[in-house]
């Protein structure tokens, strides 16, 4: 990519950016293409708090958002929030986040890294621990610290201003995040910070206003949007299920996108893919022209799943789509599970992990999606039988007695 123009330089890198109103979005672009005129490596950066330790497509958007920014010979560094983790960030939280122990912080991040090495280059990224200088800080340190902000400042974000209205708790404790987050750049000197639209005021206030307190030029923010999870509609989260993960298989995350909805694509177009703009504008222009919106989501599909398995890998997940899913086949690893004694259709399916709650269950059922040896079941209240388990259009079991 170092071969690009400025212009395609500045394109990619604000691909998929969200900042809420046109004039900030318009100084940002103009503060990066006047750091990309120097010629020098700019110093990147992006936060993560290790608060769980399986991570998923929509933790990635910001990786690959520093992925473009290493293909073009930038200085990036993996920041583990070993300390912002301690506090919790607020930013887009209607109450306080659960404040984790070292111990879970520490065992959470052995994985952070690893992963994140599906889409970073390895060799090219530095990895860093923010509670190298936070954990030096000194209550005099924070005040001071906490002299450029006001309350007011803090009052108005539309977390902690729902919060209030609705005589929600704010801690005092979490109105230190935004100057812990803000202090990681003032200590790495940081030229440009990566992250999603939950962390505009951390990024766009804090972390620019520190930095000129402390006389240092501010930052670029490239705030990525948020992506959708696999109902097109609300953000990427585990307690939703509406994950695409990572570490599931090629065969997974393959058939996870093309559960998809259409209307989603465009944003996975930009936040999840290598895609450059000129080819997102193609495949664009593709659907307006009449392409068949499955034959772009395999596409997408593909260039999701290769993008962390490998090109062959991918191809075999295709084909195994196109056997499974489109010729209505059975795949040849089915698990067996053994049914013992009598059990209803609709406790075995949640038993199994095939549905979250039994009304999630019923509703498979009544909406034709659970299927016995091919044959819909249509019974709310039918037991389990012996045969080859259908629920959904992707997953499958073979049940036998036990």
């Amino acid at each position: 990519m170092t071969n690009l123009t400025l212009d395609q330089q500045v394109a990619l890198l604000m691909q998929g950016t969200e900042y809420g109103d046109e004039q900030t979005a318009k100084n940002m672009e103009r503060e990066l293409r006047e750091n990309l005129k120097e010629g020098r490596p700019l110093r990147v950066y992006c936060g993560y708090d290790p608060t769980s330790t399986d991570l998923h497509l929509g933790h990635t958007i910001t990786m690959r958002k520093l992925r473009q920014f290493q293909d073009l010979g930038h200085e990036v560094t993996f920041l583990i929030g070993s300390y912002t983790a301690l506090v919790g960030d607020p930013s887009d939280k209607n109450k306080a986040r659960p404040v984790l122990t070292q111990e879970q912080v520490a065992e959470n991040s052995k994985t952070y890294a690893e992963q994140a090495f599906r889409v970073l280059d390895k060799s090219r990224t530095k990895i860093r621990y923010n509670g190298e200088w936070l954990s030096e800080l000194s209550l005099l340190d924070l005040i001071r610290l906490g002299q450029n902000f006001t309350v007011q400042q803090f009052l108005t974000r539309e977390n902690f201003s729902k919060r209030l209205e609705a005589g929600e708790p704010i801690f005092l404790h979490e109105t230190f995040y935004a100057l812990m987050q803000g202090y990681d750049a003032v200590a790495m000197q940081t030229d440009v910070q990566v992250g999603g639209t939950d962390q505009l005021f951390n990024i766009i206030v804090a972390g620019r206003k520190l930095q000129e307190a402390m006389g240092q030029k501010p930052l670029v923010g490239i705030i990525t949007g948020i992506l959708p999870g696999t109902d097109g509609v609300q953000r990427m989260s585990k307690s939703k299920g509406n994950i695409v993960p990572i570490n599931t298989g090629a065969d997974d995350m393959y058939g996870k996108v093309m559960s998809v909805p259409d209307v989603a694509m465009p944003l996975y177009f930009r936040l999840s893919t290598r895609w450059t703009p000129d080819k997102v504008a193609e495949v664009e222009s593709s659907l307006k022209s009449g392409a068949h919106p499955r034959d772009v989501k395999m596409s997408l599909a593909w260039e999701i799943t290769s993008s962390f398995y490998g090109d062959t890998a991918a191809n075999a997940a295709a084909e195994n789509f196109r056997t499974v899913f489109q010729k209505g086949a059975t795949p040849d690893d089915v698990k067996t599970i053994k049914l013992s004694g009598e059990q209803k259709l609709v406790d075995f399916i949640v038993a199994n992990n095939f549905a979250k709650s039994k009304n999630e269950a019923r509703r498979l059922i009544e909406q034709g999606g659970v299927k016995v040896d091919g044959d819909t079941v249509n019974d709310v209240n039918a037991m389990a039988s012996e045969g080859m388990l259908q629920v959904g259009k992707r997953s499958f079991a073979k049940v036998e007695k036990g």
